[in-house]
């Protein structure tokens, strides 16, 4: 494309190639839904617009009345009056009700269970809307209505995908079956685009209110303060946390219940730590409860535990808080053990140096380091000191975030160290598991993101800890964090330069060090390995008649599907253009002809779902494999057997394997 483009006219462009017609001219909600959306955001609108709006639609009058007069509202006399409706119940209710009316009517009546059920979309459109509006009023947001209105749409981007796209969503699903997890890099390698893109581009041709447009296009990734979607960062922040509790509930809007991330923007947004997640559910349910009577739905039952367990999460995981400042040393700390963890940006060296120095400072019996597994929400023992024979003996310290006390849960959310001892009867659970009287925990922060906890204790002796060890410990905790942060940043780069940035496969450099590795193991090893050259067929067409984005997609699809087929001990790589390069272990002719057919076909598969999105054009993969022999005496004459089968499999047709 054109550098004088501009991303929302890339986006536009985009969407009109996946579509069965221009974004403007689709029916995905009818007209009365978009006037009175456009009517939510008009500061005039009085009872009779909204009256207006409701008996241009005949059925949509009865319908509401029908609602209104239900056992649901409880209401003593019989209302015949749109007008007097609106004045009994209120102009918020009534126009809710009628949007609700409107969206179901259009999206979920005439399900046509595919892969994409669109009652399961309308479950979620309704608990996101119902619980955004709680947290903006907890939050005493200003228009809470508004906020609701933009819940219901957040995600009608899959609509349109699935009501207009040449590929469908249910396409898509269908597709993702065998991915690990369909994210919106999924998404955007299947259609050209997310779905929030594809909302963003209908919202804005239908001239959707700004603030809703907004939220429609960043409830997945918060915008940048030079966005000039930053003013409705808050908005933002309601729907996508809302959005992600909703996925938590299994109230996902497809039925394959994958956990989206949860941009940690939000937290800088929200004061999550002041909402009563419990009472907000509460709301929530009540609402879902009058829901299912207008439409026969069936909801999960929400309850204190996923409450606790949402909150636990949140104070675990991407908060925004500030480090711990080391203001001062105690006298007890020595300098050495403040650069440490400076000594190295390897982390497997940067923790045991660090835990040493610490004990040498300040003679704790034993140190452990735990890690915090965010998508598990538990606590792994990574390290120890003294050095454990095996750290499997230590497994009593694995825990779930959920099962720890809410003393401690405060303690970390505030970022402090903290001795946990009998004083309060709820850490006795804890102090039994971990089998001493008292121990010390204290946050590892790295870029103000809590990612472990230090803990400390005296199991031996059971001497006491002395209060002053928390502060005389956190300076070196602190530094130890910032070296943390510093390593991973240096492994980043380390694989920036081994990582093909299209794929996100190893690039040729790697292919080529790991076969060079390969051979230098005795003949035995070498007589169980298999190498395979995988080319895209027919790639400059992708190029020629989709565009290079196109093709870029292609490949990615190609890589993800490689991925998720390939065992952990065998190896992958982005050999060059549109070949792929494959290597397995412990295999024969038959294991690597099965793994060969199991990529060529599931390529296969999305390539015929693709077609329409590629023009015409299949994504079919030629596939040449080589197995080792006493005759091969390096690694270019294996790759170059592999590459000639590869040749010959073109010759043959095309998608199809051989093997040499």
């Amino acid at each position: 494309m054109s550098n004088n483009i501009s991303p929302a006219q890339q986006i536009t462009q985009a969407a009109d190639a996946i579509l069965k017609h221009q974004v403007d001219r689709l029916d995905v909600i009818p007209a009365v839904a978009i006037k009175l959306l456009r009517l939510t955001n008009d500061e005039n609108s009085s009872v009779s617009d909204l009256s207006h709006i409701i008996q241009t639609e005949p059925t949509l009058t009865a319908k509401v009345l029908r609602n209104v007069n239900s056992a649901a509202f409880a209401l003593p006399h019989k209302v015949t009056s749109i007008k007097r409706a609106i004045n009994i119940l209120g102009f918020s209710a009534v126009r809710q009700l009628t949007l609700n009316q409107l969206f179901y009517k259009k999206l979920v009546s005439h399900n046509t269970k595919q892969e994409f059920d669109r009652l399961f979309f309308w479950q979620h459109c309704l608990f996101v809307a119902s619980l955004s509006r709680a947290i903006a009023s907890a939050l005493k947001h200003e228009d809470p209505d508004s906020i609701y209105v933009a819940g219901l749409m957040h995600d009608i981007g899959k609509i349109v995908l699935e009501s207009h796209g040449k590929v469908t969503y249910s396409d898509f699903v269908l597709a993702c079956k065998n991915d690990k997890q369909a994210t919106l890099d999924s998404e955007h390698d299947f259609f050209g685009l997310t779905h929030a893109e594809l909302g963003f581009v209908f919202c804005q041709q239908w001239e959707i209110p700004e603030h809703i447009s907004a939220i429609v296009y960043c409830h997945h990734q918060m915008p940048n303060s030079d966005s000039p979607y930053a003013k409705y960062a808050m908005d933002i922040a309601i729907v996508s946390f809302a959005n992600y509790i909703a996925w938590m509930q299994g109230i996902g809007s497809t039925s394959e219940n994958l956990l989206p991330d949860l941009d940690p923007s939000v937290s800088k947004s929200l004061a999550i730590e002041k909402l009563d997640l419990e009472l907000l559910l509460k709301q929530v349910d009540q609402e879902m409860q009058e829901t299912r009577e207008f439409y026969g739905i069936k909801f999960p039952d929400l309850n204190k535990l996923r409450a606790s367990l949402i909150e636990t999460t949140m104070l675990l995981t991407n908060y925004n808080q500030q480090s711990i400042p080391a203001e001062h040393v105690s006298s007890n700390i020595s300098i050495n053990s403040l650069t440490t963890p400076h000594k190295s940006l390897d982390a497997n060296e940067i923790v045991p140096w660090t835990l040493s120095a610490i004990q040498s400072d300040l003679n704790f019996e034993r140190l452990i380091m735990l890690n915090v597994n965010s998508k598990q929400r538990s606590l792994v023992t990574t390290y120890s000191h003294p050095k454990e024979p095996n750290i499997n003996d230590l497994q009593h310290f694995n825990i779930k975030m959920e099962t720890l006390p809410r003393s401690i849960l405060e303690s970390l959310r505030k970022r402090r160290a903290m001795i946990v001892d009998s004083s309060l009867i709820n850490n006795q659970p804890i102090l039994i598991q971990f089998d001493v009287k008292e121990f010390l925990i204290v946050p590892v922060l790295s870029h103000n993101k809590l990612i472990a906890l230090l803990y400390a204790d005296n199991h031996l002796s059971q001497t006491p800890i002395a209060p002053q060890s928390a502060e005389a410990i956190s300076p070196i905790v602190h530094e130890l964090g910032i070296a943390l942060a510093n390593a991973n940043r240096f492994e980043l780069e380390k694989k920036r330069a081994e990582v093909d940035p299209l794929t996100g496969l190893m690039n040729k450099r790697m292919v080529i060090n790991h076969l060079t590795n390969i051979f230098q193991l005795n003949q035995s090893q070498l007589n169980q390995t298999a190498v395979g050259f995988i080319d895209i067929d027919f790639f400059k067409k992708f190029n020629d008649t989709c565009g290079h984005q196109a093709g870029d997609d292609a490949l990615r699809i190609v890589a993800q599907i490689l991925q998720v087929f390939t065992r952990p001990n065998d190896f992958i790589g982005r050999y060059g253009g549109e070949e792929f390069v494959f290597v397995l272990r412990d295999t024969n002719k038959h294991g690597a002809q099965i793994y060969a057919e199991r990529i060529r076909r599931e390529i296969e598969r999305k390539g015929k779902i693709l077609s329409q999105r590629f023009q015409g054009n299949a994504l079919t993969i030629s596939v040449g494999v080589s197995l080792y022999e006493q005759a091969f005496t390096t690694y270019s004459e294996m790759v170059e057997a592999a590459d000639k089968a590869m040749y010959k499999a073109k010759h043959s047709g095309r998608n199809c394997v051989v093997i040499v």
